[in-house]
């Protein structure tokens, strides 16, 4: 059974991402499974640092998109929103051309907070990067306006 509390349209989200640091980065959502959301992202000119390498900051940046999305997709978006906390990232590989692409999946579900473990490999499908989200899932304010 899929954890998703709202259905999870993948052309929906990739609209979103458009006007965002996501597209800047040319990251893309090419998959949902029961209780995992996949993206993928290019190694070029956006992405790399000065030795012509994937940045490690882009790496964070699919990590932490796909991160929480998901965890976005497990609470009622009526009610309630999650946001990060920490985010901890291992680069293990270096690439310098081609795409990554990152597999986020839940560690923790709960009622306040989640936890979530994104794996980012280069097309070879070795790792290039593990990460760790930690978010907050937090309640609409609605004092607001």
């Amino acid at each position: 059974m899929a954890i998703w509390r709202v259905p999870v349209d993948i052309d929906r989200i990739n609209a979103w991402q458009a006007e965002t640091i996501n597209g800047v980065l040319g990251i893309t959502v090419t998959e949902v499974g029961e209780d995992s959301i996949t993206g993928t992202m290019p190694v070029d000119r956006r992405t790399h640092q000065p030795m012509g390498i994937l940045h490690g900051g882009a790496s964070v940046v699919l990590a932490e998109s796909l991160g929480s999305m998901a965890a976005n997709y497990c609470v009622d978006p009526a009610t309630h929103y999650c946001v990060g906390l920490d985010i901890n990232a291992n680069h293990l590989r270096s690439v310098r051309a081609g795409l990554v692409t990152g597999v986020a999946s839940p560690i923790h579900i709960g009622r306040t907070t989640q936890v979530w473990e994104i794996r980012i490999s280069d097309e070879a499908a070795k790792p290039v990067c593990i990460a760790r989200l930690t978010l907050a899932v937090l309640a609409h304010d609605r004092s607001s306006p």
